[in-house]
């Protein structure tokens, strides 16, 4: 059995973050948004300037396995007992493992406060559909978005934080 461990992310993550980051996305949003888009997308949201200020702003949770980063996660600060997950993403070959489940219960306990945890997920990613579903998280809104000029179906999900 390996042992994962879970922290907060540092600089020196950065690289692995953005790794994980590219190879999830292809995996999850082939055939739903095109690869520039992705790429354009990436390369904006994961660069190191990015990473370095949410490292710095806002909740940044990674998982290593075997001295591997394997997945992360990041959180909105809590504002009036809510926060967004922003992102969870898992190294493709780690998915269905329960390590972002792991990363998920990490960051609730982690934020003070919490009442409700919201996140936004493209309508036809299932896999994330599915994920958020079987954690209690319920849909409250869908809604079209742009991202680079390409349509998104967007799903926004609420889960209560039961320690409230």
């Amino acid at each position: 059995m390996l042992t994962l461990i879970i922290r907060q992310m540092q600089e020196n993550d950065i690289t692995f973050v953005q790794e994980i980051a590219s190879k999830s996305w292809h995996h999850t949003y082939e055939g739903i948004i095109p690869r520039k888009i992705q790429d354009t997308f990436i390369q904006m949201a994961y660069s190191s300037d990015q990473l370095s200020a949410r490292l710095v702003n806002s909740l940044f949770l990674v998982a290593f396995q075997d001295e591997s980063l394997v997945g992360f996660a990041n959180f909105s600060n809590v504002t009036s007992g809510e926060a967004e997950l922003f992102a969870i993403y898992l190294h493709p070959d780690m998915q269905g493992k329960g390590i972002g489940s792991v990363l998920l219960q990490k960051g609730i306990q982690m934020l003070p406060n919490l009442s409700s945890l919201f996140v936004c997920v493209e309508k036809e990613n299932t896999i994330g559909m599915h994920f958020y579903l079987a954690k209690g998280f319920v849909k409250i809104e869908e809604f079209d978005e742009l991202l680079e000029g390409h349509l998104l179906k967007t799903v926004k999900l609420v889960k209560q934080n039961e320690k409230v």
